[in-house]
């Protein structure tokens, strides 16, 4: 008896995309973050040879270590401009919702990749307190200052994405803890110069991997999050329902269902019982406009149903 309203994908679009209103064209997003990857990669890897070339030379195992997360950095780019491409493809038959969520998935390699990151960097700093060596103060201070602007410059051109979307928040913590891994060689190298303890070259980097353990934790719960499909941040189930529960004609509303379809765009369906039947397709595109507005959903299927279905147990 129900009379299903799929106006999923063909209707739909032509609003829950149609209204950008002003601040939110959140569908969009990752369109503009190709030039900041394309920057960020090139300057990242001429940064890596020059880094590990002059650890090397120099003696110095902080640099050497630092090149190597700078690499894991070139990595978490790639992995996000990949994903950031892949989410604007077209969906085809065998991928319905094209490949939006690759940016979810992208977010959870980044922040796997932070960890591994951190882990080396903490094996690495343990092996100089054992067997300590001493460095070239002013080599450190140089090249490590050279990444300083190269990651800061690189973190800043991510900044306006990493409060929307967790996979440039990914790219723009690597960028970040990389920016600091920098500052703390700096300072690592000035204070052996001043002082000639050798032992504040490892525990600087302890200090740093702190910081960074901290971002990550975030981005990787965030990331496990939204691979499970949990209600996206910022969108209270609750208030959906009852947004939906106080439409005109409603007497129910079941099988909700809110997820994220890509670090950016959340679909939603549900099955709403309306005694009079079906209201319409104006009252349709009503809904699905007032969910893009209110909440930045997108993707809305309803299903109208006349009487509650009660085979599945009232």
């Amino acid at each position: 008896m129900s009379s299903h309203a799929h106006h999923g994908h063909g209707h739909n679009h032509a609003h829950g995309h149609g209204h950008s209103h002003g601040g939110h064209g959140h569908s969009h997003a990752p369109a503009d973050f190709g030039k900041a990857f394309a920057i960020g990669v090139v300057l990242n890897t001429a940064f890596v040879i020059v880094e590990a070339t002059f650890g090397f030379l120099s003696g110095s195992m902080a640099l050497v270590a630092d090149a190597g997360h700078n690499l894991s950095d070139v990595l978490a780019l790639l992995i996000a401009w990949g994903a950031s491409i892949a989410a604007k493809r077209p969906a085809s038959p065998g991928f319905t919702y094209g490949l939006k969520s690759s940016t979810i998935l992208a977010a959870l390699a980044n922040a796997a990749l932070l960890l591994i990151a951190i882990g080396a960097i903490f094996f690495e700093t343990i092996h100089r307190m054992i067997d300590p060596v001493e460095p070239e103060g002013w080599t450190m201070i140089w090249v490590a200052g050279i990444g300083i602007v190269i990651n800061t410059a690189t973190a800043l051109m991510f900044m306006r994405g990493s409060k929307d979307d967790l996979n440039i928040r990914g790219a723009f913590l690597h960028m970040a803890a990389d920016a600091l891994v920098s500052v703390g060689v700096v300072i690592a190298g000035a204070a052996i110069l001043l002082t000639g303890a050798i032992w504040l070259d490892p525990l600087t980097s302890l200090l740093i991997l702190a910081v960074i353990a901290w971002g990550t934790w975030g981005l990787t719960r965030d990331s496990l999050k939204l691979g499970l499909l949990c209600v996206p941040a910022g969108i209270d189930e609750a208030a959906v329902r009852e947004s939906l529960r106080s439409e005109p004609g409603v007497s129910e509303v079941h099988d909700l269902h809110i997820w994220p379809m890509s670090t950016t765009e959340t679909a939603l369906t549900a099955h709403l019982v309306m005694p009079e039947g079906h209201p319409g397709d104006a009252f349709l595109a009503h809904i699905a406009q007032r969910l893009e507005h209110d909440y930045h959903i997108g993707h809305v299927t309803l299903q109208i149903e006349q009487t509650r279905d009660c085979e599945s147990g009232c």
